[in-house]
């Protein structure tokens, strides 16, 4: 049974019980539009606790706010369906979560609650018959997003909604409703009362969907690209060398980047190439021969850093974002490489996102991908076994040769590493010699007398 299955069964055995129940939200509007649903949610009028009567093996993440989740046959938690209870919300002085719910029998005032009217359609899967009590269907043929009821209110329940009304913009290719626009604008600067983690979940949204360049346009012209990614906003006017980038300035860049990426694109991919170049507003200055971004590599990593634990990312997606913005510059030298120094290159932890991002900065910018096409080529011939051979030497050998443990370990076992990486070194004899004619005890302190 899949997920649309299941939703529909328990539709159904809700209505078994005498209660009202629909498919409701984003997978009514996805249906409509042709397109697969990522998740189903169902909508009716049993309070949670009848529901979790019905279903015992549910999920109260929520049950205070009317919100259930029941997973599929045998406890499935790939097929959670969200069953929310008809509610009216009463005050939201946090700017996210009601002050007071109020469970209702009535599927309209249920509708008006949410946050735009592509998402407050009501479909009897049975039937077929949709609910439409805002409009929802013209405006989905109109494509546009608009608030359900007085914008104003909408956001200043929950200010997230604001990134979600740019989300669905960009993905569906929609306009925003004017005086839906201008309510953004007007609470843009409060949002930042939300969570750091629903933000960073929602400008990831945004940038993997596959339209970022439409969304960061958009998050500009709202104001809450201002609140949220002001390195971002900085790069707006900030000048690059023509001949390397005849597309323009740094944000134009930038976007047509995010344009490139691909479907699906890992978050880290996508977080990469919106902050690759984050630190050249601050390096910015023109020398006597052209544009210069003096050491803008090192001050982007910084300033990713500060924006990656600044939205809460994990260390793991940390250490990938700011690799992509560490190593971006590198394959500039990719053909002058020593053959040690490229494979250890493309040896990096998932060195896939590091070509793809070299690929899509060409892209945005000259256009040439002579040195993404060597190093593709060169990864793709070279084994494994050359890439990341195992040891000739180990610190145990060193230590039986006569070498005290210490930091000049670490410097002679690479020493050794680069003479296999090219070719030099074959056995482990060979090894032994070059470390001991390269670094004799006489030269160290640290050798046993």
């Amino acid at each position: 049974m899949d997920a649309k299955e299941h939703a529909v069964e328990i539709v159904k055995k809700l209505r078994e019980h005498g209660h009202q129940a629909y498919l409701v939200g984003g997978c009514v509007r996805d249906l409509l539009l042709g397109r697969e649903p990522a998740d189903f949610d169902v909508a009716t009028d049993a309070t949670p606790e009848q529901v979790m009567r019905i279903f015992p093996e549910t999920y109260a993440v929520g049950a205070q706010f009317g919100v259930v989740l029941v997973p599929g046959a045998s406890g499935n938690r790939s097929h959670l369906v969200e069953v929310a209870s008809f509610r009216s919300d009463i005050g939201y002085s946090d700017g996210r979560h009601p002050d007071q719910v109020r469970f209702s029998k009535d599927p309209k005032e249920d509708v008006r609650r949410r946050d735009f009217t592509i998402n407050g359609l009501l479909l009897d899967p049975i039937t077929g018959h949709v609910l439409d009590f805002v409009g929802g269907r013209k405006d989905i043929k109109a494509r546009i997003i608009r608030s359900i009821g007085i914008p104003e209110e909408r956001f200043a329940e929950d200010k997230l909604r604001m990134l979600r009304a740019v989300r669905f913009a960009a993905r569906f290719e929609y306009t925003i409703d004017p005086s839906t626009f201008t309510a953004i604008q007007k609470f843009a600067p409060e949002i930042l009362q939300v969570s750091r983690e629903r933000i960073r979940d929602e400008l990831t949204r945004i940038l993997t969907e596959g339209h970022a360049r439409r969304g960061f346009l958009l998050l500009d012209e709202t104001g809450l690209l201002h609140e949220l990614l002001p390195e971002i906003e900085a790069m707006k006017g900030v000048a690059q060398p023509p001949q390397f980038h005849p597309e323009g300035d740094v944000f134009v860049h930038t976007l047509l980047l995010l344009e490139y990426l691909p479907r699906p694109c890992p978050p880290s991919l996508a977080w990469g190439a919106l902050l690759h170049d984050v630190g050249k507003p601050p390096t910015f200055r023109i020398a006597p021969d052209r544009i210069r971004f003096d050491d803008h590599v090192a001050v982007g990593v910084r300033m990713a850093e500060a924006i990656c634990r600044r939205l809460r990312f994990s260390n793991e997606d940390t250490k990938q974002i700011l690799a992509l913005v560490d190593n971006h510059m590198r394959f500039a030298d990719v053909q002058r490489m020593k053959e040690s120094t490229l494979k250890r290159f493309v040896r990096l932890p998932h060195f896939d996102e590091h070509l793809e991002l070299h690929r899509l900065d060409c892209l945005a910018s000259h256009g040439d991908l002579s040195l993404y096409e060597f190093t593709r080529e060169k990864r793709t011939t070279m084994p494994q076994s050359a890439i990341r051979p195992a040891p000739l030497l180990t610190g145990d050998d060193l230590i039986s040769a006569g070498y005290k443990p210490g930091p000049r370990f670490k410097q002679i076992l690479a020493a050794v590493e680069d003479g296999q990486l090219e070719g030099r070194l074959q056995t482990t004899n060979e090894a032994m010699d070059m470390v001991l004619r390269e670094f004799p005890f006489s030269e160290s302190t640290e050798a046993r007398g």
